[in-house]
């Protein structure tokens, strides 16, 4: 390895190495053809206009060219937005927007009535080209790269990532991080640790079963191609469909969200037994709360190889818990590899082990919100510590365990409740299938806990399994975090990533009761 970090530093000792496969299709780039699309992506981008810095949006779903866009935007040293899929043409014209872009890069396979009407929400001047083809009058990508085929960039440096959160609270937020202006290659850093913490390197084989619009899928299949490594890409998400995966590719490493756990843990047993999943050295989960008993349940199938990590989009820090740390403390997210966590207390004081407080990284990376210094300066210190919103405690070792968001706290007789413990445990309900525990309004109390459940398959709602789901509840927690009420749905909303989205559901109950407390 030459000691950079970008695809074109593993081309002359292993150009025709597939950097990029997708897991249905078997479609593939080399390291050689990734890094010479990337050029001439890059060089593409800079003849309409965009300079160093400059951001650039991109709006696509799982394909091969997804990696080649991104790599080609990152060698131009542009900021880079990806959109979700399933965003309305107000919700992109938000971002697209709130980002100042001047180029919108989608997918053919977008319907086109929705980009030209993100377009014209935009109200200003922003060029769309097309992956996949010329589409509505707009330009191919493919064409205008071609126009530079076999040309290098004679400047490249490292672009960065502009990432919305996914919304869950409100509108989304841009994490701008620092520029850093440096040659490409040089300070893609989040690959090192990969390497420190699993052995990453030119012998992995990564599984990416998510969304690459999403932060983690994004930054993590980047992160094992600039080590060296190969990507594989699925196109959806599908339960057999990774473990198929796993034994085609011979997969070293994967990550995961506990929703994707609990589907495959659903598989029949003759199913789950019918592949070889011998080559897995590591699998990470992130992104939402993970049950126990759903850890467990994979420790016991998949064995000691399912790491956690705790961070956000911010970057700020990074908890990391192995199996083995988290066998012995179950529930833990594991102790910081990047900054230092302090639990803060309501006026700011720093708490003592095992009270729960905000949690804070300090000593870590720095971070800001695009175009909002009033939600910077909510989430970050004077000294630069900063916080995304989570309620927590370290125990007596400096293990974090998280209690909830404290934007999901339910205030009933003046009792402040954390509904993360009574979803976790409803969760584990055999008929149960999903279940989110909110706030709803009470004029006695101000709020009473509620909770929303998707049944499992064949199970029919009615007032007994309410009653039955109430009273599992209270068997185990005190009276005050159960639920009073049972409520039904065909389905709970969830981002891709699984973060359930329960603002949407709240909101149904506070439409008209006044404010939420």
């Amino acid at each position: 390895m030459t000691g950079l970090f970008y695809p074109g530093a593993h081309v002359a000792e292993n150009p025709d190495q597939p950097a990029v496969v997708m897991a249905g299709s078997g479609e593939q780039l080399t390291f050689a053809q990734l890094d010479a699309s990337a050029h001439e992506i890059a060089l593409a981008l800079r003849e309409l206009g965009l300079a160093v810095r400059d951001h650039v949006v991109v709006w696509m779903e799982n394909r091969l060219e997804f990696l080649q866009v991104a790599w080609g935007t990152h060698y131009a040293g542009l900021n880079y937005t990806f959109l979700s899929t399933r965003l309305t043409p107000d919700e992109a014209a938000y971002i697209v927007s709130d980002s100042g872009a001047r180029v919108l890069i989608v997918s053919s396979g977008l319907d086109a009535d929705r980009v030209a009407k993100t377009r014209e929400l935009v109200g200003r001047e922003l060029q769309v080209v097309v992956v996949g083809g010329e589409t509505n009058g707009w330009p191919a990508l493919a064409d205008l790269a071609a126009k530079h085929a076999g040309e290098r960039l004679v400047d490249p440096l490292e672009g960065s990532d502009l990432t919305y959160s996914s919304g869950t609270t409100g509108r989304p937020k841009g994490v701008l991080r620092p520029f850093t202006g440096q040659p490409l290659g040089t300070t893609l850093v989040p690959g090192r640790m990969g390497k420190a913490l699993l052995g990453m390197g030119p012998d992995t084989v990564y599984l990416s079963p998510a969304p690459m619009y999403h932060t983690a899928p994004l930054r993590w299949c980047m992160d094992v191609i600039a080590l060296g490594g190969t990507a594989v890409i699925m196109e959806k998400f599908d339960a057999e469909g990774v473990l198929a995966a796993v034994e085609k590719y011979q997969v070293t490493h994967a990550q995961f969200v506990p929703t994707m756990f609990t589907r495959m843990l659903r598989l029949p047993e003759d199913v789950r037994s019918r592949y070889d999943l011998s080559s897995l050295k590591a699998a990470m989960h992130a992104a939402a709360p993970c049950p126990r008993p759903v850890k467990a349940a994979m420790l016991d199938w998949w064995g000691p190889i399912v790491h956690e990590y705790y961070g956000g989009t911010e970057g700020a820090g990074l908890c990391w818990v192995t199996p083995q740390e988290w066998l012995a403390r179950p529930g833990t997210v594991g102790r910081a590899v990047l900054g230092r966590v302090e639990i803060v207390g309501p006026e700011g004081e720093v708490l003592g082990p095992n009270e729960d407080g905000l949690v804070y990284f300090a000593e870590g990376n720095t971070f800001a919100y695009h175009n909002d210094p009033d939600k910077t300066a909510q989430a970050v210190r004077s000294d630069g510590a900063s916080t995304m919103g989570d309620i927590g405690h370290l125990d007596d070792e400096g293990y974090l365990f998280l209690t909830d968001r404290a934007s999901n706290m339910i205030i009933t007789g003046g009792v402040n409740v954390y509904p993360q413990e009574a979803e976790n445990l409803l969760a584990t309900h055999p008929k149960v299938a999903d279940v989110a525990v909110i706030g709803v309004p009470n004029q006695e109390f101000g709020e009473e806990v509620k909770a929303v459940v998707q049944l499992a398959p064949g199970v029919e709602p009615s007032p007994e399994v309410a009653e039955e789901l109430v009273a599992f509840c209270r068997a185990s927690l005190a009276d005050v975090k159960c639920p009073r009420s049972v409520d039904f749905r065909p389905e709970l909303p969830r981002e891709p990533t699984g973060k359930l989205l329960k603002r949407l559901i709240r909101d149904e109950y506070w439409a008209g009761a006044g404010t939420r407390i």
